[in-house]
C-alpha cells in the first residue's frame, strides 16, 4: 500500500514542490492550503486537494478527519504551511505578530496533535516541520518571524523525545534563503512596519538588500533543494533530526556557532545593513 502524506501549505514554494516531488516517487499525496484554487495544478498531476486554515481549529480537524476517513490514516505529515513578515519590534502591531506565531507555531502544533493518535495507532510516522536557519540566530527587523522559528525548533526538539518510544521521527527542515514569494512579502512588510518611523533608514537599507537578494536570486536557493532535502527525511530509514539547505545556510550556522553573540551580530549587521 502507498504511504499517505498530508503536505500544508502545498499551494506554493516548497509545500507544492515536495507535494510534486513526493507524489512522482509513488506517494498518496494530500496537498492542503487555505485556497483551493491555487491547488489547481495539482489535481491533474494526481495529488489530491484539501482546504485548510491553520488558523482555524474546525479547518484543521476537517482536514485530518476526512483525509482519515477516506485513507484510515496517516504516514507522513509536512508542515510547510507558513509565512513571515517583518518590522521593527516596536512598530509591528501586536495583532501582526500573534498571527505570526498562529501561523507558524500554533497551526504547526495543531495539526501535529491531529495526526499523532494516528501514528502512534500504527506504531510509525514521520512529521516533518519546516523551520528555517533564523530558528538559530537572529536578525534586525525579523523578530517575530525569527522567535517564531526557535519556537518551532524548541517544540520539535521536545516532540522528537515524546514520540521515540511509538516509532516516530520527527524532522526538521532548516532552509536558508529559499526561492519563495517569502523574501518580497518580508521585505514590503518591512517597508509598511517601519518605512516612516525611528527605524526608516535601518528598514530601507534592509529592505534594497532583500529586495536584491530575492529579484536576482543570484544567492537563493531553489525551492526544488529543500524539498529534495524532505524526500530524504521521509524516505530515510533512520532520519537525522536537523537537515540544513542551502550553502549560505551551513556557511551561516557555522559561524554563528563559531562566534560570540558581539561579534555574529556585526556580522549579520555587516550584510544585511
Amino acid at each position: 500500500m502507498k504511504k499517505v502524506v498530508l503536505v500544508t501549505g502545498a499551494s506554493s514554494g516548497i509545500g507544492r514542490d515536495t507535494a510534486i516531488k513526493l507524489n512522482d516517487r509513488g506517494y498518496l499525496v494530500y496537498g492542503a492550503a487555505r485556497r483551493l484554487d491555487r491547488l489547481d495544478e495539482l489535481v491533474p498531476m494526481g495529488i489530491n486537494v484539501l482546504p485548510l486554515d491553520v488558523t482555524d481549529d474546525g479547518s484543521m480537524v476537517k482536514c485530518v478527519s476526512s483525509l482519515v476517513e477516506k485513507e484510515g490514516g496517516i504516514d507522513v505529515l509536512v508542515n510547510c504551511a507558513g509565512y513571515g513578515s517583518c518590522g521593527a519590534v516596536e512598530d509591528v502591531p501586536m495583532e501582526e505578530a500573534r498571527r505570526q506565531f498562529e501561523v507558524n507555531v500554533f497551526g504547526l502544533a495543531r495539526m501535529t496533535q491531529l495526526v499523532l493518535p494516528y501514528m502512534r495507532d500504527r506504531h510509525s510516522g514521520t512529521i516533518v516541520n519546516i523551520s528555517s536557519i533564523a530558528g538559530k540566530m537572529a536578525s534586525p527587523m525579523g523578530a517575530w518571524y525569527y522567535s517564531a522559528k526557535h519556537a518551532v525548533e524548541g517544540l520539535s526538539d521536545s516532540l522528537r523525545m515524546e514520540v521515540q518510544d511509538f516509532g516516530i521521527n520527527v524532522v526538521i527542515i532548516e532552509p536558508g534563503l529559499t526561492a519563495t514569494a517569502w523574501g518580497i512579502i518580508a521585505a514590503d512588510s518591512m517597508m509598511k512596519e517601519s518605512g516612516g518611523g525611528a527605524y526608516s533608514a535601518l528598514a530601507k537599507k534592509l529592505s534594497d538588500r532583500m529586495y536584491s537578494y530575492y529579484r536576482t536570486q543570484g544567492r537563493i536557493t531553489s525551492a526544488s533543494v529543500i524539498s529534495a532535502l524532505i524526500v530524504k527525511a521521509v524516505e530515510a530509514k533512520h532520519p537525522r533530526a536537523r537537515y540544513v539547505g542551502g550553502t549560505i545556510s551551513h556557511l551561516t550556522l557555522f559561524t554563528r556557532r563559531l562566534l560570540c553573540d558581539r561579534s555574529f551580530d556585526r556580522v549579520i549587521r555587516k550584510f544585511t545593513c
